[in-house]
């Protein structure tokens, strides 16, 4: 996988609720990877999505959208290709079976991630 060339997006709700909602749209909207969530407090919830720019823009509309449907969207945000200087901090969002294959893109190596498909 190669982290240049992706997306960062994120949601963030009030309650798991809207979060779960939020995910699983835009999990089935398009073609991108629910990486993780972060409690902050008091109900805060938040998550993270990786993929190429348009789908992960189509997911965070789709999620965002679900979330406001079910409980309280707090706001929601996509940055296209993150500088690379931010890319340490989306890499500690990827599960481990991601992060060894983001190094081994950066290596050079061209082989797809191990596992598809949506973790939180």
């Amino acid at each position: 996988m190669n982290l240049q060339m992706q997306a960062l997006g994120m949601i963030e709700t009030f309650g798991i609720p809207a979060l779960i909602a939020a995910a699983d749209a835009a999990a089935k909207t398009a073609d991108v990877r629910v990486t993780s969530y972060e409690k902050v407090d008091a109900g805060i919830v938040t998550i993270y999505i990786l993929g190429d720019v348009a789908a992960v823009k189509a997911a965070v509309e789709a999620g965002a959208a679900a979330a406001t449907a079910v409980g309280k969207l707090l706001g929601s945000h996509v940055i296209a290709r993150p500088d690379i200087s931010l890319w340490s901090f989306v890499e500690s969002l990827l599960p481990p079976d991601l992060r060894a294959s983001s190094e081994e893109a950066e290596k050079g190596t061209d082989e797809p991630p191990r596992r598809r498909g949506t973790r939180l």
